[in-house]
């Protein structure tokens, strides 16, 4: 079985083909470019590279979010109109999913956070003493708030993603007990995504019922409800 599978949730664009042994094929870009630009001449050159043809991928696997919204949109727009041409079904897998998967073998709390500015960062607890496990819901929190969550449970746990860099400096103040993943598996994977679609076969869905997981409203819709709502004041 081939799943193509696609994240660009985040600052990272990536795109993989996993089968059920193996990771055939991985790229993976974090530079200035959007998205928009990127990840469909990322998919050709993956399928030129291993001689794919489209139409013998079994599934697409997206990164369902939370995450950027502009991100969010063109993911979900690719992954559909993939699904819609090639005639496959779309197995959606939360972005924080495939973030903590990239260290589901550490045997410590695994907490990536994304940062969703504000002092907040998208994140969720993971752990894998017994099997890769979430042992909280996805959240859109204060960083604060999170660290007090992660506290509770344990201090022995280790954080990655793009928030590490704005809030690592909190972190280790809160305590410094708290890892943070290396360099390189620090970000979104697609191959992650991938890996753990193969498990997700069931929730399989046709691409007009593919759907993001937002956990908050956009930075446009925010602005405009206070502007609304400072008309009331005046």
């Amino acid at each position: 079985m081939k799943i193509l599978a696609l994240d660009t949730t985040g600052l990272v664009a990536s795109v993989a083909l996993v089968d059920d042994e193996k990771t055939i094929a991985e790229f993976t870009t974090n530079y200035k470019k959007t998205h928009s630009q990127t990840i469909m001449p990322m998919i050709e050159q993956l399928k030129n590279m291993v001689e794919l043809d489209l139409s013998n991928v079994d599934y697409i696997a997206c990164a369902s979010g939370p995450g950027s919204f502009t991100g969010l949109r063109i993911g979900a727009a690719t992954a559909k109109g993939l699904a819609h041409g090639l005639d496959k079904k779309i197995i959606p897998v939360p972005t924080l999913d495939g973030l903590a998967y990239n260290l589901c073998e550490s045997g410590k709390l695994v907490v990536p956070i994304m940062d969703a500015r504000r002092n907040q960062v998208y994140s969720a607890i993971y752990t894998n003493i017994n099997g890769f496990e979430k042992l909280s819901d996805y959240m859109a929190c204060d960083i604060n708030e999170l660290l007090d969550k992660v506290i509770e449970i344990d201090e022995n746990a280790i954080f990655l993603g793009d928030g590490v860099p704005v809030f690592k400096e909190r972190i280790s103040e809160f305590n410094s007990g708290f890892e943070f993943a290396p360099q390189c598996a620090n970000m979104q994977r697609a191959a992650c995504i991938g890996a753990l679609a193969l498990d997700r076969i069931n929730e399989a869905v046709n691409p007009n019922d593919f759907e993001i997981i937002y956990l908050r409203k956009s930075q446009a819709e925010r602005e405009l409800e206070e502007k609304n709502a400072n008309r009331v004041n005046e």
